[in-house]
């Protein structure tokens, strides 16, 4: 499981409390300062440059555009990918980045090289670039990284806030600020030698300068030590969706005019600004009793953010409820997010069928091939009700088998150019908190008419192939039917008749069964289609392909309070494989068949090769820690992950780090259309190691799939050819994409918040961990009980003393523990990759923030 820091209340923290940023200067900003000027507010960012000279320099070459990423634990430093694959672009401080939010995709002009970035050659410096959210496709099940490389990481929950002011100095308002800003700008025309004083004032290292060559003086480095340096100077689009959950507080000057106006706004992820938010949009007491408002959530657009202001101006939206309550924390997620849970608009509904309960019109069945007759059926988790997808499996007189993949014609209800439409491609997904789903479609169609429910007719698109009994494909068949699923099975039912083949279960121990079709037969089904996937599972992975299995954290719930009551790792089994390989099939059948049909408008998913310079960073990391990794290929890594270890405890345990690891330098897979990328190998998916893949399998809750069987249709003459040019399918493409990482970032962000709650509620918990990465003040560890990653702190612990060096090129903290009795010796401890620890997480002050602490080890060990 990812954590983010980005749901925990600075406030809470035991650092000074201005954790959401205002515009202090870093050093990175001050090179970037305007010059003050009279007469008028002196800017403190710089003005957007026009569109024409954007689009002027980035077909120059003299403008980077990119995706803005900023660090969730110091939120002063950003970054942009960079367009060759090689180490990102570094953006320092809130000035360079210029309003920009975390998401945007922004328009950078780099600086000149000798304000770029100096990288320590022994590594200790590469920490703080790694900024990602988790982005790790579906299809690879995994994310994390090398702490080596990357200290702020946003799967880490432990917030460090580098605060360089007390929070009153935001409170007094922007006149305040200025003061201090212009102090800043004047501490950096002090003399060489009060440089090093200013940096102790500001708290930002920095290397005294003379005319003399120094060793990190950027001009006379080679370009492997140094990392780029930028600033924006335009937002192309507004990815972040200007709204924050966050506390209110009164301004502190109360004589000001500012004070009888705004209050102040405090996001709770502190890569938002402080916002002045109207006092007549805060409750009517708030002026009078401030302090009941004090643990209130709220949520706030940001509406403008000004060149001359350290804080932009926005609106408060809504009172949330209390922080650290699951249904505000929940819809403060949601909204930060831009999730659209609104009910359905009564014009959304009017597009569904009305003359209820509906049934499959005789016109319909007519231009459908029946398969209501077949052993069909659902496998899925025991808590669905959106069923997309059912299988088949018969044996053919020749001795091959007759496989089938039916999934749910979501498109026959979901007609183009509907209102009903317009809101799915808006929506673009399903999105699954821990207690609830926000569902893509209204549940009439969710959970009804398109779920593939057991004993009722359903329209379906199927792919059926001949199989022999290896899982040669030869024949294959693409069409519209009508099923009616036999039986729905969980993941549970299937698992329990893969583990004792030979027992017939009772009808006690399954959901109802249609009275057409016996257990044996379904029992039978399930068995051959179990025996197919192991050889697809195994020739997959022979041909190249590359799986990397994430810890997910599941939970049980108390049904009346919706509280959580336990949390457990979930169990990827073979049932779960059986469903996975026949959907992987039938997707790439599909992306070949509608690639053939329309080349220029075919809807498919992309996966690049992992980042150069990530890649580079973790193979480095791995041989200094000794491990022979061969990242040659996806092929070759999952061999190495998979072949490297044993299958002793320990063993396992290393390469679930290592999985965590791996994932980090891979990319987002992507939807695209094929007419706009006009290189063919581009279209690879780098994980499943096959050329062409796409979404067929989910239109209940992806909009992608929702085209690609309208393509699929298409294809087959079953409708006319979709409306769309080229350019508004990579438009919707582009959009799923962006959907389908908020609501990925949604799932996780729900995910710790229930953890956290637990942790609160249920602990303090204790767990064997492993360390990750060492730092020269702090250590990471998987937390093993619950696949959580934390940082821990020397200087949290009751420590004599600690030491950090590097022995060869490995990492290594020597920690010595204080006595627990007088005449006893100090306990050494040494922690390095892959030690093992005990360790117990704790809540903390706030409402969800908790911490790791190591256990003392015991002095015989």
């Amino acid at each position: 499981m990812n954590n983010s820091d980005s749901r925990i209340n600075p406030r809470q923290l035991g650092t000074p409390r201005g954790g959401s940023y205002a515009t202090v200067p870093t050093s990175g900003d001050r090179k970037n300062l305007n010059k003050p000027t009279r007469g008028r507010k002196k800017s403190i960012f710089e003005a957007y440059v026009s569109k024409e000279d954007v689009s002027a320099g980035l077909k120059r070459g003299e403008l980077i555009q990119g995706p803005l990423r900023i660090n969730p634990k110091k939120y002063h430093e950003a970054f942009i990918p960079s367009p060759d694959g090689s180490r990102d672009i570094f953006i320092d401080g809130v000035v360079a980045r210029n309003r920009a939010l975390n998401g945007d995709i922004v328009v950078v002009k780099l600086l000149p090289r000798d304000q770029w970035k100096v990288i320590k050659p022994d590594g200790s410096d590469k920490e703080t670039e790694v900024t990602h959210e988790s982005d790790v496709p579906e299809d690879m099940l995994g994310t994390c990284v090398p702490q080596e490389t990357a200290k702020g990481d946003a799967q880490s929950p432990d917030v460090i806030i580098e605060a360089q002011f007390d929070d009153n100095d935001a409170e007094h308002g922007q006149d305040h600020l200025q003061d201090m800003l212009t102090d800043d700008i004047q501490k950096l025309s002090l003399d060489t030698a009060e440089k090093g004083k200013a940096a102790g004032v500001t708290g930002v290292k920095r290397t005294e300068q003379d005319d003399g060559p120094k060793v990190n003086d950027p001009r006379l480095l080679p370009d492997e030590f140094l990392q780029r340096t930028a600033k924006v100077v335009y937002i192309l689009e507004k990815k972040h969706s200007r709204a924050a959950t966050g506390f209110i507080k009164l301004l502190a000057d109360r004589n000001s005019e500012l004070f009888k106006r705004c209050a102040m706004f405090s996001p709770v992820d502190h890569r938002v600004p402080r916002v002045y938010v109207p006092l007549a949009d805060c409750p009517p007491d708030f002026v009078a009793k401030p302090e009941a408002y004090s643990q209130m959530l709220f949520i706030c657009r940001i509406v403008d953010w000004k060149e001359d202001s350290n804080f932009a101006s926005g609106q408060l939206c809504k009172s949330l409820g209390q922080a650290g309550e699951i249904e505000p924390e929940s819809e403060g997620i949601l909204t930060e997010y831009g999730v659209d849970f609104s009910d359905f608009s009564p014009e959304v509904l009017e597009c569904l069928p009305q003359n209820l309960p509906w049934v499959i019109s005789p016109g319909e069945l007519a231009k459908r091939r029946d398969l209501r007759k077949e052993c069909i059926f659902t496998i899925d988790p025991s808590t669905a009700r959106d069923l997309d997808d059912a299988l088949s499996c018969k044996q053919l007189p020749d001795g091959n088998l007759e496989v089938g993949v039916h999934i749910a014609d979501v498109s026959y209800f979901v007609l183009e150019d509907t209102a009903l439409d317009k809101v799915a491609s808006e929506r673009a997904t399903s999105v699954y908190l821990v207690q609830k789903v926000i569902p893509m479609l209204p549940r009439l169609l969710c959970e009804e008419l398109c779920s593939l429910n057991p004993m009722q007719d359903r329209l379906t698109f199927s792919v059926i192939w001949k199989l022999t009994p290896e899982g040669k494909i030869l024949e294959e068949w693409f069409g519209q039917t009508v099923i009616c699923s036999c039986v729905k099975l969980s993941y549970d039912h299937a698992q329990s008749m893969i583990d004792s083949p030979g027992k017939v279960l009772s009808p006690e121990e399954l959901p109802p069964v249609s009275p057409e079709h016996s257990i044996a037969e379904i029992q039978e089904a399930v068995l051959s289609l179990h025996r197919v996937a192991q050889r697809l599972r195994k020739q997959r992975f022979t041909e190249g392909a590359l799986h990397l299995d994430q810890m997910k954290l599941s939970f049980t719930l108390d049904q009346e309070s919706g509280m959580p009551q336990g949390c457990y790792i979930y169990q990827y089994r073979d049932s779960n494989r059986l469903v996975e390989e026949f959907m992987l099939l039938a997707n790439m059948a599909v992306a070949h068949q509608i690639y053939r049909s329309f080349p220029e408008q075919a809807f498919l998913r992309r996966h690049p090769p992992p980042q150069t310079k990530l890649l580079k960073d973790l193979m480095d990391f791995c041989n200094q820690v000794g491990l022979d990794i061969d990242f040659s290929s996806a092929g070759t890594l999952h061999k190495s992950l998979n072949e490297t270890f044993g299958a002793d405890k320990y063993s396992r345990t290393r390469k679930e780090v290592l999985t965590y690891m791996f994932s980090r330098p891979m990319q987002m897979a992507l939807y695209f259309c094929t007419g706009v990328l006009h290189d063919e190998t581009l279209f690879h998916h780098y994980a499943l190691n096959v050329p062409f893949y796409t979404h067929f399998t989910s239109p209940i809750r992806r909009y992608a799939d929702i085209v690609v069987h309208r393509l699929l249709s298409a294809s087959l003459g079953a409708r006319s050819p979709i409306r769309m040019e080229k350019e508004a399918i990579q438009k919707q493409a582009d959009h799923c994409n962006d959907r389908k990482m908020a609501s990925k970032r949604v799932q996780e962000l729900s995910a710790d918040l229930f953890f956290s709650v637990f942790v609160r509620e249920c602990g303090p918990l204790e767990s064997e961990a492993m360390v990750m990465g060492v730092l020269s003040k702090a250590f990471d560890v998987l937390v093993l009980k619950f696949g959580v990653q934390k940082r821990i702190y020397c200087n949290a612990l009751p420590l004599v003393d600690f030491r950090f060096q590097k022995v060869g090129k490995k990492p290594e903290l020597t920690l010595l523990w204080e006595p627990e009795e007088p005449e006893e010796e100090s306990v050494p401890q040494v922690i390095t990759i892959f030690t093992l620890v005990e360790v117990v997480l704790t809540a903390d002050g706030g409402p969800l923030k908790y911490s790791a602490l190591l256990k003392r080890p015991s002095l015989d060990k």
